[in-house]
């Protein structure tokens, strides 16, 4: 396993239910093995990189409305 450690700058979180909708996008997604968003809009994410890519986790997390920015 070779796990990376991201933190995200994204658009599209302004309250709890956002939180959720962002976890709901990502839940069960192969390879990812921890997410924590706050309100500020920074999303942490630890993945296997063997088994999922940054790329595949943005694109998950855009389908469901929330954009990245920028790389914190």
């Amino acid at each position: 396993m070779a796990a990376q450690v991201e933190t995200l700058q994204v658009t599209g979180i302004r309250c709890e239910r956002c939180v959720n909708r962002l976890a709901a996008a990502l839940r069960g997604h192969e390879g990812l093995e921890s997410a924590n968003a706050n309100l500020m809009g920074q999303v942490s994410l630890q993945y296997d990189d063997e088994r999922t890519s940054r790329e595949e986790l943005v694109a998950a997390m855009a389908r469901s409305g929330f954009r990245e920015v920028e790389v914190v």
